[in-house]
């Protein structure tokens, strides 16, 4: 059982998106409800950028200089120099009800997002769910299917060719084949489910075993599962709620964990001090690129 330490003890309210940027070394991750984007860099500098509403993923830009970030409001070009933002795409879909959540981009610089049903009000909607959305600038925002109240889990296996995701109140995971130069998910199929009274299948990575690893919410652990669905370890964290597990480092052999501390009670406060941090640990495999950079 790999030991776990904590990173940096940032307190976030929803720390999610955990992403290690081989260029400069640096991980960055967002804070969903005090919506910012945050950068720990290879120093140990801790940086961070307020945006305007909820935060559900970002991309990273022109080597590091900036990076698309997908708001509540829609999405929008973020300036690391100045903090300024510029909008891109309005959202597509009502943001009093539902706020993009979860993203990745593809080896060919496409950047996927899927959404969460998030309401700011009791008012009730029709459905709760929304569509998936791929993003260029060539393309703007594009549909691209499976609609769902809460996307999750979000990989890509080693060869690039198949996707991971998790509509998360479903307990499931499915994958589906890609094509990425047509930047075009096939049929899916079932992969891994996980028992409700386990957790929710949260944020995920993939090793270079074709093994997939997913945050468990409200489980205390994280997953891991091979190639066929099974799985075959669980590793216990110092908080209930991780959000999401990366690879990082320059041989991808180490990995951080996002977490936490919304909705805990005081009593459960008092027992995990750290929720909302950012932690690692050695889980003994190397990880695979993830790629983080739209084009």
């Amino acid at each position: 059982m790999p030991d776990v330490e904590l990173l940096l003890d940032c307190q976030s309210s929803i720390g999610e998106s955990p992403t290690w940027f081989a260029a400069t070394s640096a991980i960055y991750w967002i804070d969903v409800k005090e919506p910012a984007l945050h950068c720990l860099s290879a120093g140990g500098t801790h940086s961070h950028w307020r945006v305007g509403s909820d935060i559900g993923a970002f991309a990273l830009l022109d080597g590091g200089a900036a990076a698309v970030v997908a708001l509540r409001n829609g999405l929008f070009q973020l300036d690391f120099a100045t903090g300024n933002t510029v909008l891109l795409a309005g959202p597509p879909f009502d943001p009093a009800h539902f706020r993009l959540n979860e993203g990745i981009c593809d080896a060919h610089g496409r950047f996927w997002v899927g959404v969460m049903y998030d309401p700011l009000s009791d008012i009730a909607v029709t459905t709760p769910k929304a569509a998936m959305h791929r993003f260029t600038f060539a393309d703007g925002l594009t549909a691209a299917g499976d609609w769902s109240d809460l996307h999750n889990g979000f990989a890509w296996d080693v060869e690039g060719t198949a996707f991971y995701w998790s509509p998360s109140h479903a307990h499931a995971v499915f994958r589906a084949p890609y094509d990425g130069k047509s930047g075009t998910v096939g049929g899916p199929v079932a992969f891994a489910d996980i028992s409700p009274n386990e957790g929710v299948p949260a944020g995920a990575a993939m090793d270079e075993e074709g093994c997939y690893w997913r945050a468990v919410h409200g489980g205390s652990a994280l997953h891991r599962y091979d190639a066929a669905g099974s799985l075959i370890s669980r590793v216990a964290l110092p908080v209930s709620q991780a959000t999401m597990c990366a690879f990082v480092g320059r041989d991808l052999d180490e990995m951080v964990v996002t977490s936490a501390r919304q909705r805990l009670t005081p009593e459960q406060r008092l027992r995990e001090p750290h929720a909302g941090g950012l932690f690692r640990l050695r889980p003994g495999v190397r990880g695979v690129v993830r790629p983080c950079t739209l084009r």
